[in-house]
């Protein structure tokens, strides 16, 4: 089973399309296709640069894919939820036990607070969840009324992450347009984030850096 078949099954279209819609009833900003689509894409390229075989890019993949599923159930403990929902998910499309495992608890690790790099897949979504930061993921479009999360996301409005495998490092190259949000907001929001995004760094043997407008933060 490949991620290209993940993405074509219609019941993991659904319990992604309505975990989103919670999360739009709460007023949280984008978590649908192209949130995950994009840290499917970014994990399965963290792994693939530094070396890891192709079934461990496609798991990882599949693990950015469904990493948010959770959401269908509540916003809270949503990667614990995601990941028995994950479980279930795979069990009945035949995925090998040892497959399984290293999905699901890359899943129910994924979010801060409770989330460890527990292995080489965790430590991939990890990074490419937490550095998803751009305009497009703010829904609201009256600016007058954004709050913190809003201002952050919609003041960044270029945002690349780097991995060189020479210097060993993983960076989050951020430019953020100061009218709408300063640097020290962007710390308010993704501090516990960014210490996340340098654990799972550490666990692929890297170090993680950020740069905003040009400024070693990290």
């Amino acid at each position: 089973m490949t991620y290209e078949e993940i993405k074509k099954n219609e019941a993991i279209k659904t319990y992604i399309t309505q975990a989103d819609n919670s999360l739009i009833s709460l007023g949280y900003t984008e978590h649908s296709f192209a949130h995950v689509a994009k840290v499917s894409e970014t994990a399965g390229e963290i792994l693939k640069i530094l070396g890891y075989d192709e079934r461990m890019v496609e798991l990882a993949k599949i693990a950015g894919y469904l990493h948010d599923i959770g959401n269908l159930v509540n916003r809270i403990e949503h990667s614990q939820s995601g990941a028995v929902m994950a479980f279930r998910i795979l069990d009945n499309l035949k995925f090998p036990a040892e497959e399984i495992a290293l999905i699901t608890t890359a899943i129910g690790n994924h979010d801060e607070g409770t989330g460890v790099a527990v292995n080489e897949i965790a430590a991939a979504l990890i990074l490419a969840d937490k550095t998803d930061v751009r305009r497009s993921r703010v829904r609201n479009s009256d600016i007058s009324s954004f709050d913190i999360h809003d201002r952050v996301n919609y003041s960044v409005f270029k945002s690349e992450l780097d991995i060189d495998t020479e210097l060993k490092t993983i960076t989050l190259n951020l430019s953020i347009d100061n009218h709408f949000s300063s640097v020290m907001d962007y710390f308010e929001i993704f501090l516990n984030r960014m210490i996340m995004c340098r654990k799972a760094a550490e666990k692929l043997n890297m170090q993680f850096k950020l740069v905003i407008n040009d400024q070693q933060l990290i």
